[in-house]
């Protein structure tokens, strides 16, 4: 299988490691070319894998290599350009998150897909995430999730506010574990250090009657990427950035108290902090380190879509699970735009900075 990787940036450059580490395995990927339109990053893309950098997609269209499958991980406002390109001329494909800039974009290149016959999958890199793969076979009914996803301040991705940068990853997430449609939703962003938001909270109630909690922040003084959910008689805990999981249970002996809040989907973690403080798990609570199979997302990732790819099977990440992940997210700006207005702070906020 012949593959190209259009975008040797900050994460390209990863798409373009794993792909020349699958071939070096022998896992049937031939790397064959790049799209990359920096000169600097397209001289050292050259020089580092032996293979062709073009300027643009037309340019390597233009050349007889035989591609089957492509990555797009150009800035964001580039992915309808250059994935419609690519899709007209009957790759596959895997695209960076989000799927494209706008709904409009990501309806036309769905359509473009599926008139094409063409695998496009969306790269929602979390769901890949050994400790994700691992928690989906224990899901029962999620009724209330806690997400936060901090990073310190770099200049990579400001073509995009935090929303579509980082809380993207779990509103994909927590829209396939909570598998229900969004009633009601509230949000709160802010930009700090760039014309864009860098800050958000956001809380999305289910139609399931599940509630989620969800903060992003660019500007943090630490790296945390963290996913907590409580289900009846359950509480998972996900750390995406150690790639492990925490499951702690409830037995039929446990305090009343805890009991009731938990069927009420109000449970107090600093009670639970508690209750499993030095001395021993509390009677009733059963503490379990689920064995989570190690991995790079990444890799795991790229292997699923090369999979697709051979088999025709629908992508595990599909293209209308990321067009639902953006819709969400294009709703949360407008909310975040709705509420600066509240607050006065229209001069502040430019929701289309």
């Amino acid at each position: 299988m012949r593959v190209a990787v259009a975008g040797a940036g900050a994460f390209g450059r990863n798409h373009l490691r794993v792909y020349r580490e699958l071939e070096t395995a022998g896992q049937g990927v031939a790397l064959v070319a790049a799209v990359e339109p920096n000169p600097a990053r397209a001289a050292d893309t050259a020089a580092k894998y032996a293979i062709p950098v073009f300027s643009t997609p037309d340019e390597l269209l233009a050349v007889d290599l035989h591609l089957d499958a492509a990555t797009v991980a150009v800035p964001t406002v580039h992915h309808h350009e250059v994935a419609s390109t690519l899709l007209d001329a009957g790759l596959d494909l895997l695209v960076e998150k989000p799927l494209a800039a706008s709904l409009l974009e990501a309806d036309d290149l769905i359509d473009r897909a599926a008139r094409g016959k063409r695998i496009l999958q969306p790269g929602h890199l979390e769901r890949f995430n050994p400790a994700v793969l691992a928690v989906e076979r224990r899901l029962h009914r999620p009724m209330f999730f806690e997400a936060h996803r901090l990073s310190i301040f770099t200049p990579r991705a400001l073509d995009v506010d935090v929303v579509l940068d980082l809380m993207i990853h779990d509103l994909d997430i927590v829209l396939t574990f909570a598998n229900s449609p969004v009633r009601e939703m509230r949000a709160v962003g802010l930009p700090i250090l760039s014309p864009k938001v860098d800050i958000a909270n956001v809380r999305v109630e289910f139609e399931s009657g599940c509630v989620a909690n969800f903060t992003a922040s660019r500007v943090s003084t630490e790296r945390v990427r963290k996913l907590r959910f409580f289900e009846p008689r359950q509480y998972v805990s996900i750390d995406y950035a150690r790639r492990d999981l925490l499951v702690i249970r409830l037995d039929t002996e446990i305090p009343a108290e805890i009991a009731a809040a938990l069927a009420a989907g109000k449970p107090d973690p600093a009670l639970l902090a508690k209750l499993a403080a030095p001395g021993g798990p509390a009677p009733g609570l059963s503490f379990v380190k689920p064995e989570v199979t190690p991995g790079e997302p990444l890799r795991l990732e790229i292997e699923s879509f090369l999979h697709s790819v051979r088999t025709r099977c629908e992508p595990r990440v599909t293209a209308r699970q990321g067009r639902d992940a953006l819709a969400l997210a294009l709703e949360i700006h407008a909310a975040m735009a709705a509420h600066a207005h509240r607050a006065g702070l229209d001069d502040f906020f430019d929701p289309g900075a």
